[in-house]
């Protein structure tokens, strides 16, 4: 298919010519002799490109550029202009036309010309597609009415310039809704650079975020750009931000109250243009009355605080999540995606979810490598999420069988030990706390159970 461009022209003879001459170049050609006529023919054609005269009759081209603008964002416009109207076609540039051409017109001029503002709404085109792809792998998964309210805080909150604190526990998403609230900013065709503040020390934390100079200290042969750097115009996401220590705190309060840095070694002033997100999995509140968070920087970052629900609160989502993880496999190993009975969604709705999403997530992947079906049932279910799935310690009730007290506590303290387990998500030190056994009877009694 040939693109198609629409000359707007009140001179017969230049839209004759350059009809003529385009099309010999493979063009599909439709023309205009004013500016209402062209917005006219836009409507009715669609044309990927439009060859725009300045000085017209009636509409000129100015108001006609100014229409198409508003009408029609993505038809790429390139004015022509006669001798003495350069300024004016400058400012068409800056009110959103691509280029300008002068009169005489050059024909191999006007051919590049057209040829980059076609590959520039192809770039855009793609540019649209790619965002709206990452914006659907950044969605929210589930319609639950928990999950509705998130959705709901999100949309409110995304298109603000306003710094937001998500919180939740571990493994529900909190991620997923940072990188969300990106992609649906006004700052989404910039980065978002994400900080582990739980795994990086107080030195190198800094040394991430301000970058340094070549010399600043041993062993910095070169310069380089920090986070806050590699952010501008975009978003800083600092993940599990409760895990910060108290003088990198200071250090970011101060630096975010001023909107400025500097780099490690370095005496140049950097202006700070960034929004940011934060999130934690503790209790800040909690933090602050202990004096493991400073309240001021609290407030600073809490302007939005959304709170990430847990999968026990949008259990009604997990079917949802079940196909969308399900497809995701699929998608990736380019296989049909495998399905799940009632019962065994069922199942899964019953159980607690300590590790929230991502247990379910590891869950599914786990179903998938070890199922050879298309069609998941209760009875693939392993434990502890089947709590009728057999298990490798002596029955209850096959106790009161046993010779001696010794075998029947052994056997007892095992089904006791297994059921907490199951209970904890085969989680050893929460069992060991709860039940107050040893790490070594709650490690050979997991040895004994089927894996996770």
């Amino acid at each position: 298919m040939f693109p198609t461009i629409l000359i707007v022209d009140d001179e017969v003879s230049i839209l004759k010519s350059l009809s003529g001459i385009l099309q010999d170049e493979g063009f599909e050609i439709i023309t205009a002799t004013n500016g209402y006529e062209a917005l006219q023919r836009i409507e009715e054609e669609a044309p990927d490109m439009v060859l725009l005269d300045i000085w017209m009759p009636g509409m000129d081209g100015i108001d006609t550029l100014r229409e198409i603008r508003k009408q029609h964002p993505s038809v790429q416009v390139v004015m022509i202009t006669g001798h003495g109207t350069i300024e004016t076609a400058v400012s068409a540039t800056k009110m959103g036309a691509y280029d300008f051409i002068e009169k005489p017109l050059n024909i191999d001029r006007v051919i590049v010309a057209i040829n980059n503002s076609l590959n520039f709404r192809r770039l855009e085109e793609e540019n649209r597609y790619l965002r709206k792809k990452t914006i659907e792998k950044y969605a929210i998964t589930g319609n639950s009415k928990a999950s509705s309210a998130l959705k709901k805080q999100i949309a409110i909150a995304a298109p603000t310039e306003a710094w937001i604190l998500i919180q939740g526990e571990n493994g529900t998403g909190k991620e997923l809704v940072a990188r969300t609230i990106h992609q649906l900013s006004t700052r989404a065709a910039n980065p978002l650079i994400d900080i582990n503040c739980a795994v990086l020390t107080n030195e190198a934390l800094v040394s991430e975020l301000l970058g340094h100079e070549k010399g600043a200290f041993p062993g910095a042969t070169s310069k380089k750009r920090g986070k806050f750097e590699l952010a501008r115009g975009g978003t800083i996401f600092f993940d599990e931000i409760g895990d910060m220590d108290m003088k990198t705190q200071s250090m970011i309060l101060r630096i975010l109250e001023e909107r400025q840095f500097q780099r490690l070694g370095g005496s140049r002033t950097i202006p700070l243009d960034i929004r940011v997100i934060a999130c934690t999995n503790r209790d800040i509140t909690w933090a602050i009355e202990r004096g493991e968070f400073r309240e001021d920087l609290y407030y600073r970052l809490n302007v939005v605080p959304i709170q990430v629900p847990s999968l026990r609160e949008r259990i009604e989502d997990i079917p949802d999540l079940v196909c969308a993880f399900f497809a995701k496999i699929a998608e990736e190993n380019r296989t049909a995606p495998r399905q799940m009975t009632r019962e065994a969604m069922e199942m899964l709705q019953r159980c607690s979810w300590p590790g929230n999403v991502r247990e379910l997530k590891n869950l599914v992947d786990r179903l998938d490598i070890a199922a050879d079906k298309e069609v998941i049932d209760a009875r693939d279910i392993p434990p502890p999420y089947n709590q009728d799935a057999g298990s490798a310690a002596p029955a209850l009730e096959g106790i009161f069988d046993m010779e001696t007290l010794r075998e029947a506590e052994k056997a007892f303290q095992e089904a006791f030990i297994r059921r907490k387990l199951k209970q904890n998500a085969l989680d050893v030190a929460a069992t060991v706390k709860q039940t107050g056994a040893s790490k070594g009877q709650v490690r050979q009694v997991l040895s004994g159970m089927p894996e996770k």
